[in-house]
């Protein structure tokens, strides 16, 4: 007969409830006695095959037999009592997380923020995601997922309720529960309303259409939204200012800028004026396309059409000659949204000084990051890293760490960004020794280095002939979950090639984690 461990580790698929409770008895008997990981394994296996009856019975049986509830356990507890729609007692487990010492995760936030959801209590879900970020607890992606399907299924509920009562739905009540399902991504929900309200002769207007294309373009199904827009044609609903612009975005976002163009002229030709909105989306089509010459001159279109450019069209054409390399244009465009009283923000100036710094216009760059200073505007990092990185790159790597290091007398918290620019300035001086000590300091502040931070360092010390440390940090960068990029193996192909590396080197560098057999051979 298998071991329990053995039984645990096949992964018990559809294990029916007396075969569960006889292997549960049989680790009871076994000794040394399980430890509570071996039966969390068990409980988490059963949980997924909902018999949550069944955990919940089991736990109790085990705390008994004197085995203590880890959070782990516990948190399997909540999610059975919350799929139970027993949230008091889920609840009380909770307590019981305190009462035993350990502090609840996320996991256990976003198990109980389901139970209430499930419930239909959202805003006491709400209200718990309040608590969740008061106690430190980041909220994930998870988290946000289970509130908003929270809300969508409320909505769901309340409009049957209407129903149920006699009150009839008119397009209003749809369109804000379509809006209300769109907003959230949920396209397949919204388009299944529109044929509900197709077959209950209730007759979709634009409001519909637009929120519809607008969802389906935003999740890249723009081929749907043009059958969608077909369908309003042909249903004699006319396209309003949002749902051209919406498909000239969507159409933009794929490069098809020829049809984008042909789609804004069909948009005139129907007396439909484009307004702002759609001159950005399609400008900044252009300006991506690096057709920013196009874009220069639907700029000066849009003027003659009596539609007053904003920051964001300012920005999009200086960030586009920028990247062109035609920074006289860049300059200009600058200044002549300065003459027309629209006032740069951040964002413009740090296009602008990304743009000079990139160009080799350092000087000009410090100039400017001086005039800001001097209006007292309030710089945040991303400003400063710009810079740092513009004298990085001009090699001025003493003046940018004098920068990095004022940021805390400034006021400006560093980001991990920050961080990677002055590690790759300090590598690229061969500051080794400084770097490291950056690295160690950064972990020290609370900031997790990504695969940025550690294919910097590893490809450092790989030039600087310090492949022990190399090894070190692979290791450290494949456990934190990151990978090599292509700068990083291309150095280690390079250095195969010349031999200063021997080919187990790349075999540790792309195997898992944990995998250096090679490197002892």
């Amino acid at each position: 007969m298998s071991s329990y461990k053995e039984r645990l580790r096949s992964g018990l698929v559809d294990i029916k409830k007396d075969d569960a409770v006889a292997l549960f008895q049989s680790m009871l008997r076994s000794r040394p006695l399980p430890t509570v990981i071996d039966f969390n394994r068990l409980f988490g296996l059963l949980a997924r095959t909902k018999q949550y009856d069944l955990v919940l019975a089991l736990c109790k049986q085990m705390e008994l037999k004197g085995i203590a509830y880890d959070l782990y356990t516990l948190n399997i507890m909540i999610n059975c009592f919350c799929r139970r729609r027993k949230l008091g007692f889920a609840f009380s487990a909770m307590g019981e997380i305190f009462k035993l010492g350990y502090e609840p995760n996320t996991v256990t936030f976003n198990t109980l923020l389901n139970g209430l959801c499930l419930e239909g209590r959202v805003f006491e879900a709400v209200e718990l995601v309040d608590c969740m970020v008061l106690s430190q607890h980041v909220p994930d992606l998870i988290t946000l997922n289970t509130i908003v399907n929270g809300l969508c299924l409320k909505d769901r509920v309340f409009f049957s309720e209407m129903e149920t009562k006699g009150i009839k739905a008119d397009v209003i009540t749809y369109n804000s529960l379509i809006g209300s399902f769109c907003s959230f991504g949920r396209w397949d929900d919204g388009a299944q309303l529109l044929r509900d309200m197709i077959t209950r002769k209730i007759t979709p207007n634009v409001v519909t259409f637009s929120a519809l294309i607008d969802s389906l373009v935003k999740e890249g199904k723009l081929t749907e939204a043009k059958d969608l827009y077909n369908e309003m044609i042909t249903r004699g609903i006319d396209p309003n200012t949002i749902t051209y612009s919406t498909l000239i975005y969507g159409l933009c976002m794929e490069n098809r800028l020829d049809e984008a163009n042909q789609m804004m002229d069909l948009m005139v030709s129907k007396g439909c004026d484009p307004d702002i909105v759609t001159f950005n989306v399609l400008i900044n089509g252009f300006c991506k396309a690096k057709q920013v010459d196009v874009g220069m001159r639907l700029f000066r279109k849009m003027s003659l059409r009596g539609v007053i450019a904003d920051t964001v069209t300012y920005s999009t054409l200086i960030q586009g000659f920028c990247q062109s390399r035609e920074l006289i244009v860049a300059k200009e465009v600058f200044q002549e949204m300065v003459s027309q009283g629209v006032h740069p923000g951040i964002m413009t100036y740090g296009i602008l000084l990304d743009g000079l710094c990139d160009n080799g216009e350092l000087e000009e760059a410090l100039g400017i990051l001086d005039q800001m200073h001097k209006c007292k505007m309030e710089l945040d990092i991303g400003i400063y890293s710009i810079i740092i990185h513009g004298l990085c790159n001009a090699s001025k790597i003493d003046d940018a760490w004098d920068l990095f290091c004022s940021l805390s007398l400034k006021g400006v918290k560093r980001d991990i960004q920050s961080y990677n620019i002055m590690l790759s300035g300090l590598c690229k001086r061969s500051s080794l020794s400084e770097a490291d000590a950056l690295f160690r300091k950064m972990k020290e502040d609370g900031y997790e280095p990504d695969g940025c931070t550690y294919n910097t360092l590893i490809r450092a010390h790989l030039r600087g002939s310090d492949i022990t440390t190399s090894v070190q940090l692979i290791e450290e960068m494949k456990r934190c979950g990151f990978s090599s990029d292509a700068s990083t193996v291309k150095i280690v192909m390079d250095m195969l090639s010349s031999g200063e590396l021997d080919k187990s080197f790349l075999n540790m560098l792309s195997g898992p984690f944990g995998d250096k057999s090679s490197l002892l051979d």
